[in-house]
């Protein structure tokens, strides 16, 4: 599906696909690179629906999470980081579809890495103490765990070492005191992130993601507020199905299609 007259669009092949019930929209390639999906809609719920700061999307590939919390955050603006210069282009190009015409305004793209320090870093336009509110959704693929000849696929699914370290000093750099993280990743990560998060983001939360309620979990949503000494939590799972079909759960059909926050 292509649309000529819109500016920007990469010449490769590339699907057009609703997110939030069709409240917004996002140009993503077909075949090469990160798709998004229920993750970057989950990721985006830890946002409150009252948030009204700046939300930096770091490794945004398209664009689906930040886009997520405008969708819903009426007040809210964001910036786009990516690294790819072909998925900023993407994001670019959602931003200019009609149907995204009532929040592109509160929003920007950023191409930079998101591993980047110091003065590197804030050239690219990421300055300390910028945002609010720093979500990601780090590679957390092993490279054993998922082999592709798709390099820029590659680059946005496997994890290389010290990179949830690199991500998480990142955010902590750019989230002004009192602001928040929020990260989705694989259980397998845990341990990794909060040894990045430690000294750095307190009140952390976490919370499981469960695919049935007989399951165990195949993603962990953890949150948490630059400078707190507040002791972590554990918060009840999000359950994605019922125990039996493919049927959504009340609660997950709330978050993924932009009605409900996670908290």
């Amino acid at each position: 599906m292509s649309r000529p007259n819109i500016p920007h669009i990469p010449e490769i092949p590339h699907t057009i696909d609703a997110f939030h019930r069709g409240r917004f929209h996002l140009i993503q390639p077909s075949a090469k690179g990160h798709r998004s999906g229920v993750d970057a809609m989950m990721l985006a719920s830890v946002v409150p629906s009252d948030f009204n700061g700046r939300v930096a999307d770091l490794g945004a590939g398209a664009g689906a999470a930040g886009l997520a919390v405008l969708s819903r955050c009426g007040k809210a603006t964001a910036t786009l980081i990516e690294r790819s210069e072909l998925m900023a282009e993407f994001a670019r190009s959602s931003l200019s579809l009609p149907e995204n015409s009532l929040f592109s305004g509160r929003c920007e793209v950023v191409e930079a890495d998101v591993t980047s320090t110091g003065k590197s870093r804030t050239a690219s336009g990421l300055a300390d103490n910028s945002f609010d509110f720093a979500i990601m959704n780090p590679p957390f693929n092993e490279a054993k765990d998922r082999a592709t000849p798709d390099a820029l696929k590659a680059e946005a699914h496997v994890m290389t070492e010290g990179m949830l370290e690199k991500w998480i000093k990142t955010a902590a750099a750019i989230v002004k005191p009192g602001g928040s993280v929020a990260v989705i990743a694989r259980p397998a990560s845990m341990l990794e992130l909060l040894a990045a998060l430690e000294r750095r983001f307190g009140s952390l939360i976490i919370v499981p993601i469960q695919p049935r309620p007989q399951d165990p979990a195949i993603r962990v949503i953890i949150k948490g507020i630059k400078g707190s000494r507040a002791g972590l939590t554990f918060h009840p799972a999000l359950i994605m199905h019922h125990e039996t079909g493919n049927e959504f759960t009340e609660h997950a059909i709330a978050i993924t299609n932009g009605v409900a926050s996670l908290f």
